[in-house]
């Protein structure tokens, strides 16, 4: 059975950009000396990259973000490699950077990092053949060693990612927190209102209000912050009461009288679960908070 080869994606011009180096001229720098060269590796097919037209650009993305390796050729800043470099590299390590020997780089792609291929000198030519393999090589047996510093900046703890990461959970949290607050608050309402109709039921007032559970259905589904099972359990239950009383209240017009009672009877539970999820939240707020 034949193998499956990891594909390696070629990122280069592919028009004139001067005037020795015509659109046949990169075509040729593919098919003649880039294509075969990466396929000395058995294990690698080499695939190149074309114009970035509308039709194909969500291809030539996928192929940036899903290939095992991918070479950018960086010989005369064309700006659409720069551009599907920047892709790359904002998503995936595995990237070798080569140029045509003699080229000035103003800026961070001017590192050591850069093979330079010197078409008008053999011996110079064999030594970046060995070192181009040898990155390839290396690619495929370590996939997650850093070579992108945009990928290293936007990953990982203390990173970009991981403080995003963290601002978000704090306003999700923040969102939980007013939810206990206004359920809280509506608890006491209800229970004000139930124990004022039981003395003086020829007045009696029905609350329409009802208890929020959005914020708290987001943290108990997506856990979203590392906290132990009994954490979530906690939000768990209060999702449980926050439905009961929702059902309650909704049976309170027909069921006057019952529905008081039984929320006058089981006022320290709903009350304790809302309490203690809120101490936990602000404990887990605060958690976070410190970690950078």
């Amino acid at each position: 059975m034949a193998m499956e080869r990891q594909v390696c994606f070629v990122i280069m011009p592919f028009s004139k950009t001067r005037d020795e180096h015509t659109e046949d001229y990169w075509t040729k720098h593919f098919e003649n000396f880039l294509k075969p060269l990466i396929e000395e590796n058995p294990e690698v097919e080499a695939r190149r990259s074309e114009p970035l037209r509308g039709d194909i650009l969500t291809q030539i993305i996928t192929a940036l973000v899903v290939s095992r390796v991918v070479v950018a050729d960086l010989t005369d800043h064309n700006p659409n490699v720069y551009w599907e470099l920047g892709v790359r590299q904002s998503f995936k390590h595995g990237t070798i950077t080569i140029a045509e020997a003699g080229m000035q780089f103003p800026f961070d792609t001017g590192t050591e990092a850069i093979l330079s291929y010197y078409p008008k000198n053999h011996l110079k030519m064999s030594e970046f053949r060995k070192n181009f393999k040898q990155a390839v090589r290396d690619c495929l047996a370590n996939p997650d060693r850093p070579d992108s510093h945009v990928l290293e900046t936007l990953s990982g703890r203390g990173t970009l990612f991981e403080i995003f990461r963290r601002d978000e959970a704090m306003r999700r949290l923040s969102a939980v927190l007013w939810e206990c607050k206004t359920n809280s608050d509506l608890l006491k309402m209800v229970l004000e209102r139930a124990k004022a109709n039981q003395e003086h039921p020829e007045s009696r007032i029905i609350v329409t209000m009802r208890f929020k559970k959005m914020a708290t259905e987001l943290l108990v589904t997506n856990r979203y912050i590392d906290k132990d099972d009994s954490f979530f359990h906690l939000a768990d239950d209060c999702l449980t009461w926050v439905d009961v009383l929702n059902e309650m209240l909704s049976r309170w017009h027909s069921e006057a009288d019952a529905i008081e009672k039984y929320l006058l009877e089981n006022k320290k539970g709903a009350t304790k679960l809302i309490a203690g999820l809120q101490a936990e939240v602000i404990q887990a707020r605060d958690e976070i908070s410190k970690r950078f």
